[in-house]
C-alpha cells in the first residue's frame, strides 16, 4: 500500500481532504474540450481532437465525449452529408445514435419501456450499427467502429456469439483495450444472459493476463460489484465481505493500481475509483482510504453512480468518510 500512499502524495500536496468533484474526462482533458466543442455544434474543432488522437491511443473515450451531447444528432448530420466518405462524422454520429438511442429507452426495467420506446430504441441503433460497420470496412485497423458495435450488439441482442467476435475485433487491434474489456464484462454478467461464474472468470483472466500495472486489474473489482448489485439486500454485504472476495480484491489491486508501473492517468483514474468503491462495500477502510488518498478526490461516474445515479461524488465523498480518509 506504500505505493499508493506515495502516489497520492505526488498527485500533489494538500492539507486536509481534497473535495471530491467529479473529473468528467476521468483523467483525460481533451475530454472537456471535445464536450464544449460540440456543445458549440463547432465541428472544426471536434474533428482537430479527434484527429490529434490516432487509435493505436484509443479515442473512443473523446468520440463519447461529443456523442453524449444533447443535440449532436443535429448538426452532426449536416456534416456526414457534407463529405459522406469521411469516417469521423460517421463516427461522431454513430455514437451520439447510441446514446440517444438509450435516452429513449431510458434506464427502467423492460417491463416499464414501451412498446413505442423499444422502436425508436431499435430504430436508432440500427442507424448506429449502419455507420459503425461502414467505418469499419473502410478503416480495417480502427478499433473505435468495434468498440460501438458491443454496445449497441447489446442493446440488439445480438447474441453470445456474435457479442464476442465483436470484443475479439478489438482485441486483434488492442490487446488491452479497457473499454472494450469493460462492455464485454458487462456483456457476460448474469443480467445480459451471462452468469455469475462466467463474469468472474473473464475478469480474472483478463486482468492477470495483462502486465503489471495495467488499469485492467479494475475488473475484478467491477465484477464484485456487479455481484453485489445482483443479491438482495442483506446477501450483498455477506458475499462481497467474505474473506475470499476481499483477497481476490487485494490480488487484482498488487497486480495493477499497487503495481510499481501503475499509473494514473487514461483509465488509472478509474481503477482507483473502482477499487476504492469495491473495498469500501467489502469493509476494507483501509484498504478504500488508500484508493481514496490516491484519487485525490477526483471521481470517476463509474462505478459510483450505481450508489448514486445524480449525484456519485455523494457517494463518494459517504464512503471516503466511512473510510476514515
Amino acid at each position: 500500500m506504500a505505493l499508493l500512499r506515495d502516489l497520492g502524495n505526488t498527485l500533489g500536496r494538500w492539507t486536509g481532504r481534497p473535495v471530491a468533484r467529479i473529473d468528467e474526462g476521468a483523467g483525460d482533458p481533451d475530454v472537456r474540450r471535445v464536450r464544449e466543442a460540440a456543445e458549440a455544434a463547432d465541428w472544426t474543432t471536434v474533428r482537430d481532437v479527434l484527429e490529434a488522437r490516432p487509435e493505436s491511443e484509443d479515442r473512443t473515450g473523446l468520440l463519447w465525449a461529443a456523442g453524449d451531447v444533447a443535440g449532436t444528432e443535429r448538426w452532426i448530420a449536416d456534416v456526414v452529408a457534407a463529405d459522406p466518405g469521411a469516417p469521423l462524422p460517421r463516427l461522431v454520429a454513430a455514437v451520439r445514435h447510441i446514446g440517444w438511442a438509450w435516452e429513449a429507452r431510458t434506464a427502467a426495467s423492460a417491463r416499464h419501456v414501451s412498446r413505442e420506446q423499444f422502436r425508436v430504441f431499435h430504430e436508432r441503433l440500427d442507424t448506429a450499427e449502419t455507420w459503425l460497420y461502414e467505418v469499419a470496412e473502410g478503416e480495417p485497423g480502427w478499433i473505435s467502429p468495434w468498440y460501438g458495435l458491443q454496445i449497441t450488439g447489446r442493446g440488439l441482442q445480438v447474441g453470445q456469439d456474435v457479442a464476442r467476435r465483436r470484443f475479439e475485433a478489438v482485441v486483434r487491434r488492442d490487446p488491452y483495450h479497457l473499454g472494450a474489456h469493460l462492455q464485454r464484462l458487462q456483456q457476460v454478467c448474469e443480467k445480459w444472459s451471462g452468469s455469475h461464474e462466467e463474469m468472474h472468470a473473464f475478469a480474472r483472466t483478463a486482468a492477470f493476463g495483462a502486465p503489471g500495472g495495467t488499469s485492467l486489474g479494475q475488473l475484478v473489482a467491477h465484477a464484485h460489484v456487479e455481484h453485489w448489485l445482483a443479491l438482495d439486500s442483506g446477501a450483498d454485504a455477506r458475499y462481497i465481505g467474505q474473506p475470499r472476495v476481499i483477497a481476490s480484491l487485494h490480488e487484482a489491486a498488487d497486480h495493477s493500481i499497487r503495481h510499481r508501473d501503475f499509473t494514473v492517468g487514461r483509465g488509472g483514474l478509474q481503477a482507483l475509483n473502482a477499487f476504492a468503491m469495491a473495498f469500501s462495500l467489502a469493509g476494507d477502510h483501509r484498504a478504500a482510504r488508500e484508493c481514496f488518498q490516491a484519487t485525490q478526490g477526483r471521481v470517476t461516474e463509474s462505478p459510483w453512480y450505481y450508489l448514486d445515479g445524480d449525484d456519485p461524488a455523494k457517494a463518494f465523498s459517504k464512503c471516503r468518510s466511512a473510510a476514515g480518509r
